[in-house]
């Protein structure tokens, strides 16, 4: 799985680990900061959060437009240093008034402005690695490594925030001033990107400047210039009819900052026991983790040596699980921890995804990106379909009568669903753009795809107006925007598998 892939990929995609790991550290615990520090209710921070989502989606476009000019890797490092100074921004305790909310508003201002020239041009670089011909077939296998180690960042990100207002709390801030010792995690893993960018820079100095196409002689330049412009055309319109897609899962998908954390705050039990209880102590996933990886290697081992050591590592993990077993002891469930399941999922089933499709592959089955992208969607849908029969019965939020039992699995269930839909469609998808987009437009493609995230990020914020009417209607609503979205790619999916 890991073997023949280009040695750039991995630094890169560990600058990406640690940028990752302070932006989720920040966002478990933001929607809970503005109701905790400033006061406001869930109608004012549902477009608050929307909106941030969605210029740090939108602004990849600026940054990739600024790129194609100047250079990918020029604008990923001046991106770094102004996330950090929107982090710093954030880690200052300034109270609930003005001073406090002026400040949050320009730190916000930063950290979608670094992460538009960060993200996007970052990415360019690592779909560059594989215009090498001998890494070409290892692109989506490549994206979706990739993917899975910049889920690591995020799959800490959860249990470090609550543990720093925990910390907090325990030398005598408050509650909303905690919050601020949270995100200053984001400062320092940013630093550690900084620091893990230049320290691997050699391994991918070669696409760290923006190349210019060569031009045709001049016979051919007439005819040349026709085909490409057809072409291109033809390239773009695809890849914008694909973002037309997606935009609506990140709608759908990125409900786990917002309504799916609400039902996590107001619907679940909010204790655990047995090993239900496990799932909520990270070091109990990255256990589970090492099993998954060590049966992988278990069973492609090329040396006994290699089984062996796998062999140890599963019986090693198991016991650690088996110590870490309690059946009498009380967990607490924080509304924030669910956010730590998606990325674990990440990690845990990106091996069963890249062997599975490379088994397919192995028979010449495997389906095209443009199909993979419209399964997505119906596994998405289904995760929706899950939670709206779920529901029925619940009473409305703030009822009288209403008491927070639902089983902590429904949603861990949901963020199960719903990572299976994400491996499907945004690794995939990310290697669908640097493959299709014309190379003077690679830059500005890749900001399309996250334009389109973004568009998806301010469309979050209606099912949070919706928060106060039935549940069922909250993820009917969501299931039935999948559902569209799905028959809208597979009927276009000849024209998108002609481009792929």
């Amino acid at each position: 799985m890991f073997e023949g892939q280009p040695r750039g990929l991995w630094a890169l995609a560990l600058a990406n680990t640690g940028e990752r790991f302070g932006y989720y550290t920040m966002l478990a615990v933001f929607v809970l900061f503005l109701g905790e520090n400033f006061g406001f209710s869930n109608q004012v921070a549902s477009p608050i959060y929307s909106c941030f989502l969605g210029f740090v989606y939108f602004l990849p476009l600026v940054g990739g437009m600024a790129a194609d000019r100047w250079g990918y890797s020029r604008m990923v490092v001046i991106g770094m240093f102004v996330m950090l100074v929107g982090y710093l921004l954030l880690s200052v305790p300034l109270g609930g008034g003005m001073a406090g909310i002026v400040a949050m508003a320009a730190a916000l201002a930063f950290v979608c402005l670094g992460t538009g020239l960060f993200k996007g041009n970052l990415q360019v670089m690592i779909g560059d690695l594989y215009h090498d011909p001998k890494y070409a077939d290892k692109r989506d296998a490549g994206f979706s490594l990739f993917y899975m180690l910049i889920n690591v960042g995020a799959l800490f990100a959860p249990t470090a925030a609550i543990l720093m207002m925990d910390w907090a709390q325990s030398i005598g801030f408050s509650k909303a001033d905690s919050y601020h010792f949270a995100f200053a995690v984001a400062c320092f893993s940013v630093v550690a990107s900084i620091a893990i960018y230049y320290g691997g820079m050699a391994t991918f100095r070669h696409v760290t400047v923006a190349k210019k196409a060569e031009k045709p002689a001049a016979g051919e330049k007439i005819e040349t210039a026709a085909a490409d412009e057809t072409d291109t055309k033809e390239r773009i319109v695809c890849l914008c009819l694909v973002y037309a897609v997606v935009l609506f899962f990140w709608m759908a998908f990125h409900q786990n900052g917002l309504t799916l954390t609400w039902f996590a705050s107001e619907y679940t039990y909010r204790l655990s026991r047995g090993w239900e209880a496990m799932m909520f102590d990270v070091t109990n996933l990255v256990a589970v983790i090492f099993v998954v990886f060590a049966l992988f290697s278990l069973f492609n081992g090329k040396t006994v040596k290699a089984r062996t050591i796998s062999g140890a590592l599963i019986a090693a993990s198991l016991a650690f699980l088996w110590y870490k077993y309690d059946p009498e002891a009380l967990v607490r469930v924080d509304a924030p921890i669910f956010q730590h399941f998606n990325p674990c999922f990440v990690v845990m089933l990106t091996p069963v995804s890249i062997a599975f499709f490379g088994w397919l592959a192995s028979k010449g089955k495997e389906p095209k990106a443009p199909v993979k992208i419209g399964l997505g969607m119906l596994v998405a849908a289904g995760a929706y379909l899950l939670m709206m029969v779920s529901s029925i019965g619940l009473p409305l939020p703030n009822h009288p009568f209403h008491v927070a039992d639902v089983t902590p699995n429904l949603l861990v269930s949901t963020y199960f669903i719903l990572t299976i839909a994400e491996l499907l469609l945004s690794p995939i998808g990310i290697s669908f753009v640097t493959k299709v987009s014309p190379d003077k437009y690679k830059g500005m493609m890749m900001g399309g795809w996250f334009v389109a995230t973004a568009l998806g990020n301010m469309l979050v914020g209606i099912p949070g107006l919706m928060w106060g009417v039935e549940l069922t209607y909250v993820w009917g609503t969501l299931m039935g925007i999948c559902l569209l979205a799905a028959l809208f790619i597979f009927s276009i999916i000849r024209k998108l598998n002609k481009v792929s």
